[in-house]
């Protein structure tokens, strides 16, 4: 079977991922679970052979240094690819994504998420684990600022996986490793190039962190990810990057430019058929702003609970909710329970979710 065939299948199956592994067949992860995919057990040729059509150019690269992340369109299906050697064979984990960009609404995001695209300013983080849907949250985001505003749009991504068709915006979409050397050398660089909006793929070191924080202060929206499961968590994460002597000074300037966290995790239907978004959220107003600034971070779940007028919504929250409304069931909603001992008993049905995967 040709990668082209491969992904196509995968498609019709309505997988996220296709992993190729030397030993055993194709098999494909869908609405969150491994299966087999139909095909042959893998050989070391077929894995070298799928590697060699998937890397191209890069695959002497692959031998010197192990892996190589990047993303290609194949049968018409946007793909991000990470090729690797393990045990001396070749591996493949090939994540499908949205064949289009999807709208906010399609999402099953809470509406506070809406007011997003009208920052002028600020930080704006997209948490949680991988596969949680931030890349298609954050990309919702950006389109519907394409779609609606004049602005100048640049992107700082690891490998570029939605590829946007400017509409009023001029956009930019540099990739880590190609267009520039690092999160950190095209942040710098972006802050002489007349953006409006950033988006940076992963806030993960202190001179990524560092430079996203000044380009907030000087009139930049940025977005930015973080691999962490709540809003406390993610202002923690940032600060700690930092030495010491410097986390109350980070935290000053975090409590002045963060303007909201959205943490999200994606869960099994009920139904068997697709997942659902289950999101918490964090809009920061004077309350939130001071514990930030005084590291008085175990508060802020107190706070998000008491601000529900913001549009802040705690994730167990919101898994109550899906599970009151049908959506999940008993064993997803105690198991995904961030604080169980503290869940509440009573919730209203907050909507569904349209992701595909």
């Amino acid at each position: 079977m040709t990668i082209e065939e491969l992904v196509k299948k995968a498609y019709e199956a309505k997988a996220s991922d296709i992993h190729l592994v030397y030993g055993l067949p194709p098999r494909f992860r869908v609405d969150g679970v491994i299966r087999d995919a139909a095909g042959e057990v893998l050989t070391e040729e077929d894995c070298k052979g799928y590697a060699k059509e998937l890397t191209g150019e890069q695959f002497e690269a692959l031998y010197k240094i192990g892996e190589v992340d990047f993303a290609r369109t194949i049968s018409g299906v946007r793909c991000r690819l990470n090729v690797f050697l393990q045990q001396g064979h070749c591996s493949a984990a090939i994540r499908l994504l949205n064949d289009r960009i999807p709208k906010m609404k399609e999402l099953g995001l809470p509406a506070v998420v809406e007011e997003f695209p009208l920052y002028n300013q600020g930080i704006v983080l997209i948490t949680g684990e991988t596969g949680s849907g931030k890349s298609t949250t954050l990309a919702a985001i950006l389109d519907h600022i394409n779609q609606n505003q004049r602005k100048h749009i640049l992107t700082l991504e690891d490998p570029v996986e939605y590829v946007y068709t400017p509409a009023k915006c001029v956009i930019n979409q540099r990739e880590i490793g190609k267009d520039t050397r690092s999160f950190a050398a095209g942040l710098r660089s972006a802050l002489r190039e007349d953006p409006d909006v950033i988006l940076v793929g992963e806030m993960r070191d202190l001179d990524t962190i560092e430079t996203a924080l000044t380009a907030a202060e000087t009139g930049h929206l940025v977005f930015g990810t973080v691999h962490t499961n709540s809003a406390a968590d993610s202002i923690d994460r940032i600060v700690d990057v930092f030495p010491a002597e410097r986390q109350q000074q980070i935290r000053l300037q975090l409590s002045m430019t963060l303007k909201a966290v959205v943490s999200q995790q994606l869960l099994p239907r009920k139904s068997g058929s697709g997942r659902v978004l289950a999101c918490e959220v964090m809009k920061t107003d004077g309350a939130i702003r001071n514990l930030i600034r005084e590291g008085k971070t175990p508060q802020i779940q107190n706070s998000i609970q008491t601000t529900g007028n913001l549009g802040n919504i705690l994730m167990d929250r919101t898994l109550l909710n899906l599970f009151n409304s049908g959506e999940i069931s008993r064993e997803t909603y105690e198991s995904a329970l961030r604080d169980p001992l503290q869940a509440k008993n009573k919730a209203a049905d907050t909507g569904g979710s349209k992701y595909r995967f």
